[in-house]
């Protein structure tokens, strides 16, 4: 069974959950069969565990939740990346898995490594832990078979994107309602909307919001916060504004008041055909 990586060198928030959605999008469209692992970041289990869209992320984490509930694909979580390979592929029909995160998980064969690199934080400490922020050295990057660059509009990156260089934004789509009991009426915000975020680089939501045009109040939760109903609860009738991976914690409280921003990744031309191409040989 092929196994692709999606990882990282750095902790916190690159964009890797949003690739690897683009990459099982992607595939499905050329006719593959792809399903997803990841460790299940403070999900409970038990472990392995398939995840359904009704799986509560307090069982499986938000990132997989957040996954299954978009596109539906046969997921799996658990720290052992292995047994969560064996209990897919005995229950749906798989030719391709993607782990979301393990680059460092050395236990999981692997057939192609993606390095995201997070180029929007402005970050320049190059250190390991716990002096900086890496997992392993930089050169660790030479050994993947493909970088990815996060990167805002209009920012290049150092050396032409090509075989093995490519270039990804995060593009977001119309606001959303977390309860998704009607359908979605447009969003329509009057004044200052309440923008919440709990996710490794807060900072990148909100200024998605305010390219929207929006007016926003910032309230910052830490990375995987389980939210409860009161942290929403702000004393004003304003709308509330939060990430799709806050939504999915949110989804059994919320109101009409309370939306979310999909995005999507949007990657310079030819990856998927040079993955493609890795896997037939």
């Amino acid at each position: 069974m092929p196994v692709i990586i999606v990882g990282n060198l750095s902790v916190g928030g690159s964009g890797k959950t949003p690739l690897v959605m683009y990459l099982v999008d992607q595939l499905r469209k050329r006719g593959r069969n792809p399903a997803v692992i990841s460790r299940g970041y403070r999900g409970s289990g038990p472990f392995p565990l398939i995840v359904h869209t009704d799986t509560s992320p307090d069982d499986c984490g938000d990132e997989p939740a957040q996954i299954v509930r978009r596109l539906q694909v046969p997921m799996a979580v658990g720290p052992d990346r292995v047994a969560d390979i064996e209990l897919l592929t005995g229950q749906f029909d798989v030719d391709v898995v993607i782990s979301d995160d393990g680059l460092q998980h050395y236990a999981l064969q692997r057939d192609i490594e993606i390095a995201v690199i997070d180029r929007t934080s402005g970050s320049d400490n190059h250190f390991l832990m716990p002096a900086g922020p890496l997992r392993e050295p930089a050169s660790r990057l030479s050994s993947v078979d493909f970088q990815v660059h996060h990167v805002t509009g209009g920012t290049t990156i150092s050396g032409s994107p090509g075989k093995q260089l490519f270039q990804m934004q995060l593009s977001p789509a119309s606001p959303r309602r977390v309860d998704r009991q009607q359908p979605d009426q447009r969003f329509n915000a009057q004044g200052t909307v309440h923008a919440v975020a709990g996710i490794g680089q807060p900072e990148r939501f909100f200024q998605t919001c305010e390219q929207m045009g929006l007016q926003i109040q910032r309230h910052i939760f830490p990375d995987h916060h389980n939210y409860a109903e009161s942290d929403l609860q702000f004393g004003d009738d304003q709308l509330v504004l939060m990430t799709e991976k806050d939504a999915v914690k949110c989804r059994l409280f919320a109101t009409d008041k309370h939306w979310y921003v999909p995005v999507d990744a949007k990657l310079s031309h030819g990856l998927v055909d040079q993955i493609l191409q890795q896997l037939n040989a």
